[in-house]
């Protein structure tokens, strides 16, 4: 289990260690041959991060500690700008970009909280797929199906290098972005806990966008704590103390529609277990009807957001330069060729309505409560080998974060899975403008589930 910020915080302001030394082992994990690292960054920041870390305990040094994040080795996820770097977002096809002239507002917002960024974490190219594959820098192995013989796991995406960077302890948190999942999805894979907070609170500025519409950005990290502070530093907030809710008493619905379908025997055994561990705790959980949720594929029959998002960015480029990209993505994306204005609109319009229905359906509930992936990890092989299998286990990775980012909604992710056995995630999600309550929940039900192991 990677440490938490708070025992770092500690040990820091004990002198039990330094930023230094916290950047140090960070870095000797990411360039360790034997380790993941080549596949987790696509560019370290070796000399960067030291200097970083020496100005941090110089200042703490002298009394100044910026924020709890002082010190704290932090990877970004590679669609953020950094100044003078070419934002590459996973991909080789945007290498002849200009660089970026000014860094993404979340990266100056980590730097003047005293943050010691080690790197930019590998990604699905362009951040279209909620698997974490990827042919130019290659995939991350997730840190529970390790074997080098091809059997391998997927770490989940698009944030692959992020969940790894913090499994594997080449930082403390991760900064990802999240779309349909790509924060909730790798953390539920990875066992990592991750945080997808209402869109308009981080802001966007700097950032590669896959969809405009329903990109925001959340860190993975240790636990709900940890994600609460990041949260904060994102936003812009100060980072106050996390009260729990009070987990006697509390409304939790699970679906009844589609959330459930498909799940392997292993994610069920750990989500029904997780929901009798927090009914015992006086938790009211009951089953709720959200017809809408089966009517997605329908709305988006036209094509998605995001493919149409998408298909405008790339487009020029796709006409020149269609080999150089994943064709995985690549297919995702050309149905946003044939999307007309009308069918954007209609499906804008559509939305509005889809988000009043099920706004209606969860009224006087204080969270949603379903799997963040129903499905384990599977083998990455198998899915680079068979188009169709990667096209199916796609569908199914994404389908339930994805219905929160259409809500506009918050959600976070946390583990519910026994120790040593296979991660697995459960999702409290809300509409949006509910994440404090989304996090005083969060720690409520991990303070619960720790009990229970």
């Amino acid at each position: 289990m990677p440490i938490t910020l708070q025992e770092l915080e500690q040990d820091l302001a004990a002198g039990r260690t330094s930023a230094l030394a916290l950047a140090e082992a960070a870095l000797a994990r990411a360039e360790d041959p034997a380790g993941e690292g080549a596949r987790v960054f696509t560019r370290l920041y070796r000399e960067r991060a030291l200097a970083m870390a020496r100005a941090s305990d110089t200042l703490r040094a002298a009394g100044i500690v910026r924020s709890p994040l002082e010190g704290i080795p932090v990877s970004i996820k590679d669609l953020f700008d950094v100044a003078g770097e070419v934002t590459l977002a996973g991909s080789v096809v945007r290498r002849k970009q200009p660089p970026a002239t000014r860094n993404a507002t979340i990266v100056d917002r980590l730097i003047a909280a005293g943050a010691v960024i080690v790197g930019r974490t590998n990604m699905v190219e362009l951040a279209f797929s909620g698997l974490g594959l990827n042919p130019h820098y290659g995939t991350p192995r997730n840190p529970w199906g390790r074997g080098s013989d091809g059997s391998g796991r997927i770490p989940g995406g698009s944030s692959s290098g992020s969940a790894v960077s913090v499994s594997d302890g080449m930082c403390a948190v991760a900064i990802g972005t999240d779309t349909g999942g790509s924060v909730r999805i790798p953390s539920a894979l990875c066992g990592l806990t991750g945080f997808k907070p209402t869109a308009r609170r981080v802001p966007m500025e700097g950032t590669l966008p896959l969809s405009r519409a329903l990109d925001s950005i959340g860190p993975l990290a240790a636990s709900v704590r940890c994600c609460t502070l990041v949260d904060a530093i994102l936003a812009g907030e100060t980072p106050q103390p996390l009260v729990p809710a009070e987990l006697d008493g509390a409304r939790l619905a699970i679906p009844e529609d589609v959330v459930l379908d498909a799940m392997d025997e292993h994610v069920a055994r750990s989500f029904d277990a997780a929901c009798a561990r927090l009914s015992q705790q006086g938790a009211r959980i009951g089953r709720v009807r959200i017809p809408a949720l089966a009517q997605l594929p329908q709305l988006h029959a036209r094509g998605t957001l995001a493919t149409a998002e998408a298909w405008a960015a790339n487009r020029a480029l796709v006409e020149t330069n269609a080999g150089d990209y994943d064709p995985r993505v690549l297919s995702r994306m050309r149905p946003g060729a044939t999307m007309g204005a009308a069918d954007l609109l209609d499906l804008q319009a559509a939305r509005q309505r889809w988000i009043a229905e099920v706004s209606a359906c969860i009224e006087g509930v204080d969270a949603l409560l379903m799997p963040t992936v129903p499905i384990v990890a599977p083998p990455i092989a198998p899915l680079q080998a068979d188009d169709a299998l990667y096209a199916q286990t796609n569908a199914l990775v994404l389908r339930n974060p994805t219905f929160i980012n259409f809500l506009d909604g918050c959600a976070i992710s946390l583990p519910c899975h026994e120790p040593g056995s296979a991660p697995v995630g459960l999702m409290l999600a809300a509409a949006g403008g509910h994440d404090a309550r989304i996090l005083a929940l969060g720690l409520a039900v991990e303070t619960a589930l720790a009990a229970a192991r």
